[in-house]
């Protein structure tokens, strides 16, 4: 059984600025895919490198009006729907995305490659937010290549991004679900808390600076931090999977979960980006 994908998010830009980078394929170029070209009503389309199954564009628009966008993605020998409106609210914009055929089951074990929708969108929501607020973009999910690394600068230092990566509390606060975490070898790390069930497990770790976590089948996580010029680099890394099925609904997960780190330290009053009820942009990373 597939269920509607829903995600919603509080962008930091008016409606009518969030519209262009959502149409303008110069700006979509930037922030979403190696390749776009629009034509409105007549053509939506996307491809390349930072998008699944994007050796072609497979997208078919549907509808696009002022403020809303449908359009049929293919996507594993079926034919997806895809929606995206917006709702302003003054400077801010709500934008509310919509993906048939998502199955949650499918981002666990990698048998589709629907699985990474969730978390595929949840990153683009995330670098799309991150380019109106002009701030540099996260990486993006490279599904031609099975080296999983990225960097992330955060204008805070060390000592407190460490504590926001190691302190449950904190670490729940930014990702918008529930953490536990043990900050020690062989500790557990437990997303939905330590009553949720299954844990992994802290293999590696140099208090301050380094931390990995094993999550079994889709490997282990990387948590590496430098100081530079009063900031802090992050550097992550995914290792130890099968590189035949790359786990990139994981990968997807934990780099859109780090949007959030980033804003919790450098935005004053800092409120996250996601809206609603739905599961966390980076609740399929383990």
């Amino acid at each position: 059984m597939t269920d509607l994908l829903t995600i919603r998010v509080r962008l930091a830009a008016p409606a009518e600025r969030v519209w262009r980078a959502l149409t303008d394929p110069a700006e979509l170029r930037v922030w979403f895919a190696e390749h776009a070209e629009v034509e409105l009503p007549q053509r939506y389309a996307f491809w390349g490198r930072f998008t699944p199954e994007g050796d072609a564009p497979q997208q078919r628009l549907l509808h696009a009006d002022d403020h809303s966008l449908r359009f049929a993605w293919l996507l594993g020998g079926v034919e997806t729907t895809s929606e995206i409106e917006l709702a302003p609210q003054g400077e801010h914009t709500e934008l509310t995305l919509r993906q048939s055929h998502f199955v949650f089951s499918e981002a666990l074990d990698g048998s589709t490659i629907r699985g990474v929708l969730q978390t595929w969108w949840s990153l683009a929501l995330a670098n799309l937010n991150a380019h109106l607020e002009g701030r540099p973009l996260l990486p993006r999910t490279d599904f031609t290549s099975a080296d999983l690394r990225g960097e992330l600068m955060i204008d805070a230092p060390m000592d407190r991004v460490w504590t926001s990566l190691t302190d449950s509390e904190q670490a729940s606060a930014w990702f918008g679900f529930p953490i536990g975490i043990e900050p020690w070898v062989g500790g557990r790390y437990a997303m939905g808390g330590f009553e949720a069930g299954y844990a992994a497990k802290v293999v590696d770790l140099t208090p301050g600076r380094k931390m990995s976590v094993d999550w079994g089948p889709t490997g282990v996580s990387t948590w590496e931090l430098a100081e530079s010029g009063g900031k802090t680099k992050l550097t992550f890394v995914q290792s130890g999977f099968d590189e035949s099925n790359p786990p990139y609904a994981a990968w997807s997960g934990s780099v859109s979960g780090l949007s959030e780190l980033r804003r919790f330290h450098e935005v004053p009053d800092w409120q996250p980006i996601w809206l609603g009820e739905e599961q966390p942009a980076g609740s399929a990373a383990s």
